[in-house]
């Protein structure tokens, strides 16, 4: 995608490294070293690569977090794709099939106001990617900081199997930690209670929010015991709510069929006994080898991520524990939303659903078009009310029975995307999936793409400052505010109001809840769709979002697809479009 991209639309790439420079003012010392201010835009300071702990290498490969001794020297500026071991891809910012980062990577940026007169409202930054990929350094802040006057931390945290993993020869049977990457998300926490005094933030007022995986930790902070007092708001942008127990991440002899990639069949990959592995053999392959033959495992389904390990997680499952008062954030206000459009990002380049066409030269980028506009339409929809049930209604719905009282929920539907020839960005992206973004920090995402996604407009100025404005409402006071005129209620069963944001008469407020299970009626009820395309699709509302539900999916309208095997059937179309195109990707 980049490289069409970038010949699309060359001259658009973004890039910040060559206009900054050192801020002259003392550095500010902290527990963990002292770091001198950059000069950002718009009257700001980035504060890059402060360590928050330990680097988890060697014996501290899957362990909690170890705090850092304190210290008073100028840490350096470092790399600045620093990151944590991940496939490099779009979200990593490189190209091309290698693992790239470090194992050294628990870092994090504090963005601050450059004139600070007193303590400011702290926003709390978790990256997206599937925990599996992404990084801090993709984002800018600074004029989100400078707007709205808050102070916004970003950081990096362990991902993949580095992250969340389980085996019995590294951390024991029942009792034993296995989500890393959330006690470094805890971690980085404690570091900002200790230190966002000193750039000017307050302490004792701190949102966390993030987008797709990091909406995912949001939710996962709200249910673990150990995140108690670390934080006072909450958002999650386009969250979801899975996770699995000991056992299924484990996996001994693929004792889950439908799980790829746990930590035996890991050791099995890797050429050792799934169940005679020894802990210093896992913690002697580096880095690269362990994640290259992890993401060359079959992986078709899911893999381990969120784990019950009874300690960080709840035994229970994070979804329940969020409906559980005995794990409640008494008096943090939740603000939760999905974007209308969410998985036009993963479908909108699929040739099953695009054709391809040079009407110019096979020298040039090519012209992007819908096959079918009305069966795209009517997927994208389907599965983005899918995501609004399992990633806003539910989650919030559990939070209201476990005590919350101040949730708030939103709809993102801007989609007034530059348009050219050859690649109609609104028809196929729209208001996908982490869109949002950019109209929250109020820059340009993703390289040369940015430019056309969050276009030099009116419309997209007055997103932005609707966006920007809610997001700052909310993390000064637990309350969004009002949007187009229209004051913006809390969220309850009772009254499931939610908020339209967009521009003109399209934004405002409405009114409805709904549940995966009246999405798979929506789609027994139409006759769009092909029978295999059904199947697809009811398989996809009943596994993506929350903890899959198999049942659900057989018992689909009488049982239609219980003999369909949606995993096999993908791949046979998948593999028919290979065969056709040489690849199931229009680029």
């Amino acid at each position: 995608m980049r490289a069409l991209l970038t010949a699309l639309c060359a001259g658009f790439l973004l890039s910040c490294s060559s206009s900054e420079r050192f801020a002259e003012t003392p550095p500010i010392v902290t527990t963990t070293g002292a770091v001198q201010a950059v000069q950002g835009g718009f009257a700001t300071h980035k504060f890059y690569d402060i360590p928050y702990a330990k680097a988890p290498v060697g014996a501290l490969r899957w362990r909690a977090p170890q705090p850092l001794p304190a210290s008073d020297s100028l840490l350096p500026r470092l790399d600045a794709e620093l990151m944590c071991p991940q496939e490099a891809s779009e979200v990593s910012g490189i190209e091309g099939d290698a693992i790239v980062g470090v194992e050294d990577c628990l870092y994090l940026d504090v963005y601050a106001p450059s004139q600070v007169s007193a303590a400011l409202p702290v926003m709390f930054w978790i990256h997206g990617g599937g925990n599996t990929s992404g990084r801090k350094g993709t984002y800018d802040f600074s004029r989100l900081v400078a707007e709205q006057n808050v102070v916004v931390v970003a950081i990096n945290y362990r991902l993949g199997p580095l992250g969340w993993f389980h085996h019995p020869a590294v951390n024991g049977g029942s009792g034993a930690i296995a989500n890393f990457g959330t006690l470094d998300i805890i971690a980085a926490l404690g570091w900002v209670q200790q230190n966002i005094e000193s750039f000017g933030g307050d302490a004792g007022n701190v949102t966390i929010f993030g987008e797709s995986a990091g909406g995912h930790n949001v939710f996962t902070l709200l249910a673990s015991p150990l995140s108690e007092d670390l934080f006072h708001k909450a958002i999650a942008q386009s969250g979801y709510v899975k996770s699995m127990s000991m056992r299924q991440a484990f996996n001994q002899e693929r004792e889950f069929e439908q799980i790829d990639a746990g930590s035996w069949e890991l050791a099995e990959a890797l050429g050792y006994d799934g169940d005679a592995i020894t802990a210093d053999d896992f913690r002697s392959i580096s880095s690269d080898l362990l994640l290259e033959v992890f993401y060359n495992i079959d992986v078709d389904h899911i893999s381990p991520g969120i784990i019950n390990d009874g300690i960080v997680i709840p035994t229970e499952g994070f979804a329940s524990a969020l409906n559980n008062p005995a794990y409640a954030k008494k008096g943090v206000p939740v603000m939760a939303g999905s974007n209308r459009d969410e998985v036009t990002l993963w479908l909108g380049l699929n040739r099953y659903f695009v054709d391809v066409s040079y009407p110019l030269t096979k020298l040039a980028p090519p012209k992007i078009r819908l096959k079918n506009k009305p069966v795209y339409d009517f997927w994208v929809r389907q599965r983005s009310e899918g995501w609004k049930a399992g990633g806003v209604d539910g989650p919030l719905m559990a939070l209201e029975s476990a005590g919350y009282d101040s949730l708030y929920a939103y709809r993102y539907d801007w989609d007034e995307q530059y348009d050219i020839f050859l690649l109609k960005f609104s028809e196929l992206f729209g208001a996908a999936h982490a869109s949002e973004i950019s109209f929250i920090q109020g820059a340009p995402m993703y390289g040369s793409i940015g430019s056309f996604m969050y276009p030099d407009t009116e419309s997209a100025e007055q997103m932005t400052q609707t966006m920007m404005r809610a997001w700052g409402n909310f993390a000064r006071t637990g309350a969004p505010g009002t949007v187009a005129g229209d004051p913006w209620p809390a969220y309850s069963a009772a009254a499931p109001h939610y908020m339209v944001l967009d521009v003109g008469d399209n934004a405002g407020l409405r009114f409805g809840a709904t549940s995966v299970q009246t999405v798979l009626n929506a789609v027994a009820d139409d006759s769009l769709l092909s029978p295999e395309e059904r199947c697809i699709l009811a398989w996809e509302l009943s596994t993506a979002i929350n903890d899959p539900n198999y049942g659900l999916y057989h018992r689909w309208n009488n049982g239609e697809c219980a003999d369909v095997d949606v995993r096999a059937l993908r791949e046979s179309i998948e593999a028919a479009l290979i065969e056709q195109y040489g690849s199931a990707s229009a680029l």
